[in-house]
């Protein structure tokens, strides 16, 4: 069981992630808060695998309570929930630890799908908010400069690079490719471990400056 703690100060969001979350028998929801303090607190006392977290709370914002969760819990995976214009949140909440970003109004196939990946180590992000992290990151660039081909990447290796750039999951590369995902999964890891990345995010912007 994956163990699910929701924190975000409208009851009626709650209420729906509670009953989506119930609608798999692999995931049991532990608690809920209202406000980022609260989830602090719950997430010390009923210890989840997974905290789903609004970033917009009056106080202890989710940023904060992201950070204090995961000072006290470091294998805690807090999964952020944001909605579509929320641009000022993204970096201070990848800052603060949270392992990816979905937005509110995501499928329902597509929440379900996160809080797995989230459980199991991945990074997972709406196709629209990693598309938005990378290009506010190549709009900071001052100036344009051309990159020299990245060497020792095969010709499936660059071409997973470009998907992640396009903030495509894994098993959206694993369709469009016709692989397993066990195998998109080791290519992403062989090109982090070529581009010298930490994470899915520090990928996708340098595969979208190169392209």
């Amino acid at each position: 069981m994956i163990r699910v703690l929701l924190v975000d100060d409208q009851h009626l969001v709650r209420a729906g992630l509670r009953m989506l979350c119930e609608t798999d028998a692999t995931l049991e929801v532990v608690g809920e808060a209202s406000t980022g303090a609260e989830g602090v607190r719950l997430a010390e006392q009923l210890c989840p695998d997974v905290v789903l977290m609004d970033l917009r709370m009056p106080g202890m914002d989710g940023i904060r309570a992201t950070a204090t969760i995961l000072a006290a819990r470091p294998q805690t995976r807090v999964l952020a929930l944001t909605t579509f214009d929320d641009d000022d949140h993204l970096y201070p909440a990848l800052a603060a630890g949270a392992c990816g970003f979905l937005v509110k109004d995501a499928s329902p196939a597509d929440l379900l799908r996160g809080i797995h990946r989230a459980a199991e180590g991945d990074r997972p992000f709406s196709p629209e908010v990693l598309r938005r992290v990378v290009d506010t990151a190549l709009s900071a660039r001052a100036t344009p400069v051309d990159h020299p081909p990245l060497p020792g990447l095969t010709a499936r290796e660059a071409q997973v690079l470009a998907l992640v750039a396009d903030g495509l999951a894994n098993a959206e590369i694993a369709t469009r490719l016709h692989l397993g995902i066990t195998t998109v999964k080791t290519h992403v890891t062989n090109l982090m471990a070529k581009t010298g990345t930490t994470n899915r995010v520090q990928l996708a912007v340098l595969g979208a400056r190169r392209q």
